[in-house]
């Protein structure tokens, strides 16, 4: 972050995307300082881990404000600026779990899911003003989500679930290990696909991507099988 902020090239502006106030005033900004705005990359997000039966309230709600309607919030913002000028493009991350769905993370599946079936009606709704809609699925993306997910949920009690609460917290790490993506890996690839011309409706890279696209169009037997395999390590 200090590495930008030193960086002529970046324009750094702080945003909360469950605020309206601080997405009205970063829009606005963005467009005094540069005029127009190009593309919209919606990539924030949470994690929320544990057993749907117990989870707390709280951490469901700051998941889906965040993972879905977060996107909705920003792209309000940006369409009219972009119709106007005919021009523009939305990017909204999705993930390449949606494709086999594993125990303790349906919250953060089911937000994934949602932004996919977001992606293909926004797409199709916004072709008339000239602005491409893409969704990319990462696979395992190296980055601090575990951590913040272990600390959001280190005061949830489990009752039902006690006996896995070890495998509850590794669940969380998942998309963590030491082959996982760089994060200016995914980085590179995904602004390579989104400066073509005609961007893709969909892509998808990182680590596991290929093998989960695969899984996706298993039948369900085996996806359960494979997800008790994987929880078991």
């Amino acid at each position: 972050m200090r590495d930008l902020e030193n960086d002529s090239r970046f324009f750094l502006h702080e945003l909360d995307v469950v605020s309206d106030d601080s997405k009205k005033n970063c829009v606005a900004n963005v467009i005094e300082k540069f005029g127009r705005i190009d593309i919209l990359v919606n990539n924030a997000e949470v994690q929320c881990v544990g057993p749907l039966a117990e989870l707390p309230w709280s951490a469901m709600e700051q998941t889906f404000n965040t993972n879905v309607l977060g996107a909705p919030r920003m792209i309000q913002a940006v369409v009219p600026h972009m119709a106007a000028r005919k021009k523009g493009k939305i990017v909204n991350t999705g993930s390449i779990s949606v494709a086999m769905p594993t125990p303790w993370a349906a919250v953060y599946g089911a937000s994934k899911a949602t932004i996919l079936s977001l992606t293909d009606t926004l797409r199709l709704e916004l072709r008339h003003f000239g602005i491409h809609v893409t969704v990319v699925a990462p696979g395992a993306i190296k980055s601090n989500i575990a951590n913040s997910a272990v600390a959001n949920c280190s005061t949830a009690e489990w009752n039902l679930y006690e006996p896995f609460e070890d495998i509850i917290k590794e669940r969380a790490y998942l998309s963590q290990t030491p082959k996982s993506t760089p994060a200016d890996v995914f980085a590179r690839d995904t602004l390579a696909v989104l400066l073509k011309n005609n961007p893709p409706a969909w892509f998808t890279t990182g680590q596991f991507s290929t093998i989960m696209a695969i899984i996706y169009h298993m039948p369900n037997w085996f996806k359960d099988f494979v997800a008790r395999r994987i929880m078991k390590g």
